[in-house]
C-alpha cells in the first residue's frame, strides 16, 4: 500500500469538492465523524503551513538588499559595466577632469551612493544600479590609476585583486557562515556584498585589459570571447552542478571586461578597429537603457508589492 506523500494531501485538500466529498460521504455513513474531524483538522493545519511559508517566502524577499538574479539583472549589469569603461573616459579626456579629478569626483560620488543604498530598508532598483554604475567607474579607475600613474604591471594588478577578492569571500564565509546573496539583510552582509563587487570590478579591469594588451585579438573578438566564457559558466552550473555562489561570482567578474569590450568597440575610432561613437555617445546610449530598464524594474516591484 503506497503512503500519501503531505504534498499529495496538500494539494488534494486544498481541492474545492474535497470537503464537499467528504461530507457526502458522512452523511452516508460512509465516513465516521471523528474521521471527518480529523480530515478537516489535518485540512487546516496544511493551509495554514502553506501560508505561511508563502510569507516567510515574501517577507524574505522584501527584505533582503539586493535583486533576485534574472535575465534583467545581467542585463543592466553588463550595462552598467560598459557605462563604467566609458563614462571613466569621458570624465577623464572629453571633459578634461584629469585620471586624478576622474577619482576623486567618482569617488566622492559612490560614497555618497552607497550611503544611500545603506539607509534604505530593502531593495529599491533606482538606488541600487545608481551604486552599481558608481562602483564600476570608481573599479576602473582603481586599476588605471595603478596602471598609468605607478606603473604596476596589469599580471600584479590581476594577482593582486585576485588574493584581494578571495579573501574578502573567506572572512564574509566565516563571518556570516554563508556567502548567499539571497540573504543581504544585515549592514555586514551588505559591507561584504559591496565590498566583493568593487574587487570584481577591478580584477575584470585589469583581467581584461590584460587579455586585450597581451593577446591583441580586437574589441568585438573580445567580447565574444568573454561571452562565450559566461557561457560556459552558465552550462557549468545547469548541467554540470557547478556551486550557485561560484558560478555567479565567476560570471560577475567576466561582465566586466564583457561590458569594457562592448564599451570600447562602439567608442573607439574605426581606426582602431571600433564604431567610432565616442565615449559621450556610448555613455549617453548606455545610460538611456539603463534609465529605461530601472523604470521597468521599479514598476515590477511595485506591482509584486501590492499582489504580495
Amino acid at each position: 500500500m503506497r503512503i500519501i506523500t503531505k504534498r499529495e494531501l496538500s494539494a488534494l485538500a486544498d481541492r474545492p469538492t474535497f470537503s464537499y466529498t467528504i461530507l457526502s460521504l458522512l452523511t452516508l455513513g460512509k465516513v465516521p465523524q471523528h474521521v471527518y474531524a480529523c480530515v478537516l483538522f489535518v485540512k487546516g493545519t496544511l493551509m495554514e503551513q502553506v501560508q505561511d511559508t508563502r510569507q516567510d517566502r515574501n517577507l524574505s524577499h522584501l527584505l533582503n538588499k539586493v535583486p533576485e538574479i534574472s535575465i534583467w539583472f545581467w542585463i543592466v549589469k553588463i550595462l552598467a559595466t560598459t557605462v563604467g569603461e566609458t563614462a571613466a573616459d569621458f570624465l577623464n579626456e572629453t571633459l578634461h577632469f584629469g585620471l586624478t579629478g576622474t577619482t576623486l569626483v567618482m569617488s566622492l560620488a559612490l560614497v555618497g551612493g552607497l550611503v544611500w543604498q545603506f539607509r534604505c530598508k530593502q531593495y529599491v532598483p533606482t538606488i541600487y544600479w545608481i551604486a552599481v554604475v558608481l562602483i564600476s567607474v570608481v573599479g576602473t579607475l582603481i586599476t588605471d590609476n595603478l596602471t598609468d600613474r605607478f606603473n604596476v604591471s596589469l599580471i600584479l594588478s590581476s594577482v593582486v585583486f585576485a588574493v584581494a577578492l578571495t579573501a574578502v569571500f573567506l572572512s564574509w564565509f566565516v563571518v556570516e557562515k554563508t556567502m548567499s546573496i539571497h540573504s543581504i539583510r544585515t549592514t555586514r552582509r551588505e559591507a561584504f556584498y559591496w565590498g566583493a563587487i568593487l574587487l570584481t570590478f577591478a580584477l575584470g579591469t585589469a583581467s581584461g585589459d590584460l587579455v586585450a594588451e597581451r593577446y591583441d585579438i580586437g574589441y568585438w573578438k573580445s567580447a565574444l570571447l568573454f561571452a562565450g566564457l559566461i557561457a560556459l559558466i552558465t552550462c557549468a552550473f545547469r548541467f554540470l552542478r557547478l556551486n550557485a555562489v561560484a558560478a555567479f561570482w565567476a560570471a560577475y567578474i567576466l561582465t566586466r571586461p564583457l561590458g569594457a569590450s562592448i564599451g570600447d568597440y562602439m567608442s573607439q575610432s574605426k581606426d582602431d578597429g571600433g564604431l567610432a561613437l565616442g565615449t559621450t555617445g556610448t555613455s549617453a546610449i548606455f545610460l538611456t537603457v539603463i534609465a529605461a530598464v530601472v523604470v521597468y524594474l521599479n514598476r515590477l516591484q511595485k506591482r509584486d508589492q501590492i499582489r504580495g
